[in-house]
């Protein structure tokens, strides 16, 4: 696997720092694109910068995290080329993955704890994409909508 592209705001800070860890325990490189503190700061600065490393092919997919997951969850999306994902628990995280070959996961680091953040990660990265064709060409809609 490719390398994680990791952001969050001060409020997903804890959680992405634990999701760090559990990369870390199953050898999973990632580039942490901040925050790198608890201080107040703004998701869009750091979302946008994991979600461009995704869409330009430097990560594979990104993990970002806010508060509630939904502010930087529509900064990711704003990226072309991005299909951004908040979910807050597994069955969401494998079904965005099997239908929607989402390259980016939310979560919200208000709602979501570090162990149901680990299940939830491991299976947006576990999960391949289905391939069939419905989902495929609904895909290519979503494309064809950022032209």
């Amino acid at each position: 696997m490719k390398m994680i592209a990791l952001a969050s705001d001060h409020g997903g800070f804890e959680l992405k720092e634990s999701v760090k860890r559990h990369l870390d325990e199953r050898k999973i490189e990632y580039k942490d694109f901040g925050t790198y503190d608890l201080n107040s700061c703004d998701y869009p600065d750091f979302g946008a910068a994991a979600a461009k490393s995704v869409a330009a092919g430097e990560c594979e997919k990104g993990i970002v995290i806010c508060t509630t997951g939904i502010g930087i969850s529509i900064v990711a999306n704003k990226i072309k080329g991005v299909r951004c994902a908040l979910c807050s628990e597994v069955s969401t995280a494998r079904l965005t993955r099997e239908h929607n070959d989402a390259n980016v996961l939310a979560m919200g680091g208000g709602f979501v704890g570090p162990v149901l953040a680990n299940e939830i990660v491991d299976t947006f990265l576990d999960t391949p994409f289905s391939n069939l064709e419905k989902h495929s060409r609904r895909i290519a809609k979503i494309a064809e909508l950022e032209k």
